[in-house]
């Protein structure tokens, strides 16, 4: 297939258009492009970053700055050695940069899964040569992480896109260690605001809508269900082995640090291999931190490599509710606590034997108890568990 150096120019000169594009800017109006900052150095430091590349920036932009809970979104230049990378150097394909784009967001409105799957909606991740039109590696779909977390999310986005035979061919969207980011040019920034009919034009012409409407349908244009559990009472609940409570919303706040509150009240998720038990390996059970029910034994634990706590079964049959969960789009099984309806984490398929399950369960959600001090905190009916453990 022939690459074009300049698509967005040509494809403009289809309707008689002239695509005005500096391709040199003068030193005197180009600003610093290391910084690839807009904001200014007082950015609220709560505010965090991500970087995605999905062929023509001004496409992915234009969707990403629609989305309720993203600050800013910024074209330029990602993933090549160059520094300061014009627009003609990358469109030539010689600098291993692709059109990528910063998005800016608040993490308390929009979670980094929601911005995956804001991706997986203005790309085609199957396709490693370009993107629509648009030809050549500088175009290919790329998830540019800056930590161990973002690496896990996306690697378990595109593995639950290839499961869910949305797709006839295998997602090619790479996942890249972020390392620098370089401003585009003036004139690329907000370029669906500045030429609004040009812009239509060229996306409707480079098929990339038609496609999306295709693959996604009815979906393309929701957004995921944002599950808010503020202001519930104080309720009791109650099993037959046991009286568990789970506190106001108000009383949540003061007894759970933010992680935790964030993962049980509000469906987070924490950081694989940074959080307090996926290497533990003491003898005694799981129990909810809301609640204090009786969640997993450390009999039935496992270390998964995936860098949270695994479990091939619960404590009890009834100890778990289970949810479907479609916030990435592709089915999940959601697991949560019976009683004190906690977020816990997800059951797969792909566990070891006697029951081949996986429940991949947040640290945060959890509290341990060592075997030593069952009896003292209330769960010596749990004891038995452990005997084998003293012959």
């Amino acid at each position: 297939m022939k690459l074009f150096k300049t698509p967005h120019i040509l494809l403009a000169a289809l309707i008689g258009v002239s695509l005005t594009v500096a391709l040199t800017v003068s030193a005197s109006n180009t600003k610093d492009k290391d910084s690839a900052m807009s904001m200014s150095e007082e950015q609220n430091d709560a505010y965090k970053k991500a970087y995605f590349a999905g062929g023509c920036f001004w496409c992915v932009e234009s969707n990403y700055e629609k989305v309720d809970g993203i600050i800013e979104v910024i074209s330029g230049y990602s993933g090549g050695k160059i520094k300061n990378p014009s627009y003609k150097q990358v469109s030539s394909g010689n600098t291993e940069h692709v059109e990528a784009v910063e998005v800016i967001y608040d993490p308390e409105k929009i979670s980094y899964n929601d911005l995956l799957i804001e991706l997986w909606h203005v790309i085609d991740p199957t396709d490693a040569t370009g993107s629509f039109y648009d030809r050549g590696q500088h175009y290919r779909s790329v998830i540019f992480y800056s930590n161990d977390e973002e690496k896990a999310l996306a690697e378990e986005s595109i593995k639950g896109l290839n499961q869910s035979a949305r797709y006839t061919k295998p997602i090619a969207t790479e996942v890249i260690k972020f390392n620098s980011f370089y401003k585009a040019e003036d004139h690329h920034q907000d370029y669906y605001k500045k030429n609004p009919i040009r812009y239509k034009y060229y996306r409707f012409r480079s098929g990339r809508d038609q496609y999306l409407e295709k693959i996604w349908g009815d979906d393309l244009h929701k957004r995921p269900e944002k599950k808010m559990n503020d202001k519930k009472p104080m309720v009791s609940t109650a099993s037959a082995k046991g009286n568990y409570m789970k506190p106001s919303d108000e009383e949540l706040k003061k007894q759970l640090t933010d992680l935790q509150y964030s993962v049980t009240q509000k469906e987070g998720t924490e950081r694989p291999f940074q959080n307090e038990y996926w290497d533990n390996k003491k003898a005694g059970i799981y129990v909810d931190i809301v609640s204090g029910e009786p969640l997993f034994s450390s009999t039935d634990k496992y270390d998964s490599k995936t860098g949270w706590p695994s479990f091939y079964q619960a404590i009890e049959k009834m100890a778990l509710t289970e949810k479907t969960d479609k916030h990435l789009f592709y089915s999940r099984t959601e697991v949560r606590s019976k009683q004190a309806d906690s977020h816990l984490g997800h059951v797969f398929p792909d566990g070891p034997k006697p029951t081949g399950l996986r429940y991949c369960i947040n640290s945060a959600s959890l509290k341990f108890v060592p075997r030593a001090e069952l009896v003292e905190q209330g769960y010596e009916q749990y004891v038995k568990l452990f005997e084998d453990l003293n012959k």
